[in-house]
Formats: C-alpha cells, structure tokens, sequence
C-alpha cells in the first residue's frame, strides 16, 4: 500500500522550484497558477532569499505549488492513501481529487495572507523539541504558556507562542528534550493565535464545490480516514489553529498497512519521521527531478506487490 505525503511550512529553502521548472510543461502549469492566485510563483521558488519565502502569504501557495507539480511528474499514479503536514493538506486535498490544482492553490492562498494578517498581531514563533516523553514534554509546554502545536511522533514536538515564551522554553526545557530547534516560519500557527484567519478562510471555503475523496485521506486532526469533501473542507478550515497530529496519521498509516510512503517536493521532513516512526516502510523524499526515476521504480514495486497480493 502507497501513501502519498505532503510536507508543511518551514520545508521550503531558496531556489528550490529551479529545477523542476525544466520540465515539459512545468514553467506553463506554473505560469497559469501564478495568474490565478496573483503571486509570482516562479520568481519565489526561484530567485527570492530565505526571508521573502519565509513570509506565510508566499511560502504556503509555493509548497503546494511544488507539491503538485512534482506529483504531476511522476505521472499517472493512483496512490492507496494521501496525508499532508499542516498546509500539506491542502496539497493532499487536491491528490484526493476533492479539489482542482486551481481551487487548492486560490484556497492556500487566501489562508496564506489570513495566517499572516493574524501572525501580524502579536511576535510569535515556533521551535522543535527532539526527544524525551511527549506527555513530560506537554505538559512542561502548558507549564510555559505554549502549545503543542505539532504533534509529530518519533520523538518531535513543536511547541509554539510567543517570543518570549520561547526564550523561557530555551531556558527551561523539559526533561529529556535534547535540543530546541527554532523554526523557519513567521508565527505560532496551529494555535489560538490563528483563530482570526480562521473566519476569513471558513467564508473562502464557502465557495468551494468539493469533491469527495477518491483515495483514503488522512486527516491530520486526529489521524482519522475522512470520506466526505465537506469533511475534508472542514477540517482544513479548523486545524489552522487546531494542532498537527502527525503521530496519529503515521499510526492509521501502520493501521492501513502502508508498505511504501513517498513526499512530494520539497520532500525530506516527513520521510525523516517514518524512517523512525514506521520501521519496514520503504520511503522517498522527492527533492529535485533525479528522484523521479527511484520514485517510479518505488512506486511500480509498490504496484506490483499490491497486484500480487490481489492475485493470491
């Protein structure tokens, strides 16, 4: 069984895009969704420093962006399962076929510029935490004032708030927390700070005509298979402050029975957590186009196996 994964914020690095540009068709598709949603996406995914694609307005229509189009390269690929990391979601609604490449990328934009309106309000931030025990750890978080905002198993929590609740943690850690790692992203998201953007995306949402999924989709709310677009829509308006339950997508993976996981450009976060989380999962982290032929050979493996299984 494959599951198709797209990463969240903060996997986004300068000139990324570059080469996946040199694809047939790949500047076109890229030229279109840029007119749509009015942001130049091949000049941030191609020229623009580490600061302007830091910005949320830009980094999150660039991340599903990419997603989609290095999906598009593997080409005619019909995964068991689809999950995606915070704003992944939006990337994996889209590999759902609950909505078009266009609708997820006029959606992600509109919740781009809501989360960084309401990023705007207050300095706020977010830091990783590697090891020790997450209910430790959580609880030593609230202590602080933050919230585990991502839950994402293999011993990784991030915990997010204000910059001077981040100072405190660095200070103070929890017991058995090797090292806090700040974040490359411009606010606590997945918390109460983003309940404004919250209204603004619900009412982009009511436009949307979604369909319902065609594949297994897994919500990161709480690792649960959702069947419905509306449900998927939903959900994809509350986790905006709601926190990231990464570790219980990967345990309704290992539920499922996924044998091969691959994460679409700019791929290597989520790949990373299940090479620790799902041992015996084979994986593959889409950076640039030399992946693709690993990909494919994953994923024709992958197919093969599902074939003989069915046979047997």
């Amino acid at each position: 069984m494959l599951v198709l994964v797209a990463p969240g914020q903060g996997a986004q690095t300068p000139g990324f895009l570059t080469p996946w540009l040199d694809l047939p068709g790949a500047a076109d598709r890229v030229a279109a969704w840029s007119d749509a949603i009015g942001l130049d996406l091949a000049h941030y995914g191609t020229q623009a420093d580490a600061d302007a694609i830091r910005d949320t307005a830009v980094a999150q229509p660039l991340l599903v962006a990419a997603g989609l189009l290095s999906a598009a390269a593997l080409g005619d690929i019909a995964p068991d399962a689809v999950a995606g990391h915070s704003v992944g979601e939006i990337t994996a609604a889209a590999f759902a076929g609950v909505l078009d490449d266009t609708a997820a990328l006029q959606l992600v934009r509109k919740r781009g510029l809501a989360m960084a309106d309401a990023a705007a309000v207050t300095k706020t931030g977010m830091s990783a935490l590697l090891g020790g025990d997450p209910e430790v750890t959580v609880a030593h978080l609230e202590k602080l004032g933050l919230t585990p905002a991502n839950v994402n198993g293999a011993g990784q929590i991030v915990a997010a708030g204000t910059l001077e609740e981040l100072a405190a943690l660095e200070a103070d850690k929890p017991e058995g927390v090797r090292r806090v790692v700040p974040l490359t992203v411009a606010g606590a998201f997945h918390t109460r700070h983003m309940a404004p953007a919250v209204a603004k995306l619900d009412e982009a949402a009511q436009a949307l005509t979604p369909a319902d999924p065609t594949v297994a989709y897994v919500s990161n709310k709480d690792g649960r298979t959702v069947t419905t677009g509306a449900e998927v829509v939903s959900r994809l308006v509350g986790q905006v402050a709601n926190p990231v339950r990464w570790d219980l997508c990967m345990e309704t993976f290992k539920e499922l029975g996924v044998t091969a996981l691959v994460e679409v450009c700019p791929g290597g976060t989520l790949t990373g957590l299940a090479k620790r989380a799902l041992p015996g999962v084979k994986t593959l982290a889409l950076k640039t186009p030399d992946d693709l032929d690993a990909a494919r050979a994953l994923i024709a493996e992958h197919s093969s196996a599902a074939a003989d299984t069915q046979t047997a």
